[in-house]
């Protein structure tokens, strides 16, 4: 089903476009005060479901997709400029111990700090970036708050393109860091806003292609590469025995994960290859989408923000499409503060061996207060979905953890650092 028909819709009126260069929203919507992202046009139905699974094979014959491409029937671009590095099918784990703690016995993880460039932002850039190809893009361009900017660099990269990334000051170095040790010309403007402005003066005055959004208020990313999402919902039934899970928790700042993780579930079930939908959770730090649920609003609410652990989702505005996600499914949308997330980062580590970025674990916060608000039962199947590896800002996990004591070499000192240091008083040996 790959094509290069370049069909996009509108999510909330259906109006077409084919115009493949239209990532600022539908137009239409817009002279109506509604800012709404367009969505890619597959056609999907039973008759899909046969050759959903492709032999992994590329074109030329040689072995090699496997992952997010190995659905690249599903996806909208052309086979020929298809371009990975390996992304897709992380692991769903079984959080048995975090999960007995929590009263809850079937908790899973969908752990995507295992991609490329350590987030689940690398399937949206493998489908970005090989349709920036397909297109004759000359320059790819993005502002990011900091995995997106890095996944972006890295598949440009791999694409043998040009990649400029606008910033703000406050991102993490170590994320600085992997956008230019990738190639990408780094821009540091002093807000949001300013990056965002700058970045359409280059998409309109020179052609450049953009990789996320850049609207304000925003309408979500492009909408290309939001099909690389969908590849989330496939891989949880896979890993499932061909079964939807009751419940799935995205950490959601512009909703573009939440809603391709949701258009992918859809797909399967229009498929026949599941026979319910699951409840889409979005988990939120400041939450304008369960304002705006709480009101019953078609217009999602602006609500106060400040900086966060959570940098990756400190927003105070989400998205049209992310609010359809969470309607059409009956979910909900949960928020948890600071010390909450950085709770969870540690007692995941510690209980689980997992270290996910802050911005990532507040999906297991919210999947915590789902079973203690009776939401979810006790058996429901819950997928949390880990967006991003904690090593992308161990700055932040650093500042709660104690200083390691440095003691002489006597097991008296070392019972005593044990003791004081961690409270931990088992005998040793």
């Amino acid at each position: 089903m790959a094509t290069t028909k370049n069909i996009l819709e509108c999510l909330r009126c259906g109006t077409g476009y084919q115009d493949p260069w239209m990532f600022e929203g539908c137009p239409k919507c817009a002279e109506e005060g509604h800012n709404v992202n367009l969505s890619a046009v597959l056609p999907v139905g039973s008759e899909t479901w046969p050759g959903f699974f492709r032999a992994n094979e590329q074109p030329n014959g040689e072995p090699g997709w496997d992952g997010l491409w190995r659905y690249r029937d599903m996806m909208p671009v052309g086979h020929d400029y298809i371009t990975t590095l390996g992304e897709g099918q992380t692991p769903l784990l079984r959080l048995e111990n975090l999960g007995e703690s929590l009263g809850m016995g079937a908790l899973f993880l969908k752990d995507e700090g295992r991609n490329p460039t350590w987030s689940y932002k690398d399937r949206f850039c493998s489908v970005a970036v090989s349709k920036a190809r397909e297109l004759k893009a000359k320059v790819i361009t993005i502002s990011t708050s900091g995995n997106h900017g890095a996944a972006t660099a890295a598949y440009a990269a791999k694409a043998g393109l040009p990649c400029v990334v606008f910033t703000i000051p406050d991102v993490p170095d170590t994320i600085k860091t992997l956008m230019q040790v990738y190639g990408a010309y780094l821009i540091v403007v002093p807000t949001a806003q300013d990056r965002w402005a700058l970045m359409r003066q280059c998409i309109d005055q020179f052609g450049w292609y953009p990789a996320s959004g850049y609207m304000n208020p925003p309408v979500g990313s492009n909408p290309w590469g939001i099909e690389g999402y969908k590849t989330i919902a496939y891989e949880i039934v896979a890993q499932l025995g061909g079964r939807s899970p009751e419940w799935v928790i995205v950490p959601t700042a512009y909703g573009d994960g939440l809603y391709g993780t949701w258009k992918g579930f859809k797909e399967l079930k229009a498929m026949g290859a599941i026979d319910r939908l699951p409840k889409m959770v979005a988990a939120e730090r400041f939450g304008p989408l369960a304002r705006t649920l709480e009101l019953g609003s078609e217009q999602v609410s602006q609500v106060e923000a400040s900086s966060s652990v959570a940098f990756s989702i400190a927003n105070g505005i989400s998205t049209y499409q992310a609010l359809k996600a969470l309607k059409e499914s009956g979910g909900l949308a949960i928020t948890a503060s600071d010390e909450e997330i950085m709770e969870m980062q540690k007692t995941l580590a510690a209980s689980e061996g997992i270290y996910g970025e802050a911005s990532s674990v507040i999906a297991l916060n919210i999947a915590a207060k789902l079973r203690t608000q009776g939401q979810a039962a006790a058996d429901d199947t819950v997928v949390a979905v880990l967006t991003s590896s904690g090593l992308k800002d161990t700055v932040a996990t650093a500042e709660i953890l104690p200083p390691p004591p440095q003691i002489a070499p006597e097991l008296a000192e070392l019972r005593q650092a044990l003791e004081q240091t961690y409270d931990f008083t088992a005998e040793l040996g």
